[in-house]
């Protein structure tokens, strides 16, 4: 005789057909979820190459403004320059500052010439080296 344990054990070794169709529906749901994220990602790479590449293009324009031992003179400069196949603008302004003998040297640069859209900037100090 077969005791009444061993009957409801055998009954219920499988997966009902409710059961593997929630759980199917739990997985697409975070299918989904996770292929919507990666196509942002992918959507965003060319944005993000864009600003690394304006970034390097002011980070090499800020090196050459901070190289020249002179004191740089007030106002604004222009310039381009080619990275990466592409050409790329950049604006130069040295601010005066509160104390005469510091200046703020700020690097915009964009792919517009007319730079409506502002791919980067960065700012710096520089101290007057003759005093």
């Amino acid at each position: 005789m077969i005791s009444n344990s061993l009957l409801s054990h055998q009954k219920q070794q499988g997966m009902t057909l409710l059961e593997v169709i929630v759980a199917l529906a739990v997985f697409s749901i975070a299918a989904v979820a996770i292929v919507k994220s990666l196509g942002e990602q992918m959507a965003n790479m060319p944005i993000l190459e864009q600003r690394t590449l304006a970034q390097w293009v002011a980070s090499n324009q800020m090196v050459d403004a901070r190289l020249t031992k002179d004191f740089p003179d007030i106002g604004q400069k222009t310039g381009q320059e080619e990275l990466a196949g592409k050409e790329w603008y950049w604006r130069r302004d040295v601010i005066k500052t509160t104390d005469a003998k510091f200046r703020m040297i700020r690097i915009t640069v964009s792919d517009d010439e007319r730079f409506k859209r502002v791919a980067a900037q960065v700012s710096s100090y520089v101290h007057d080296p003759s005093s």
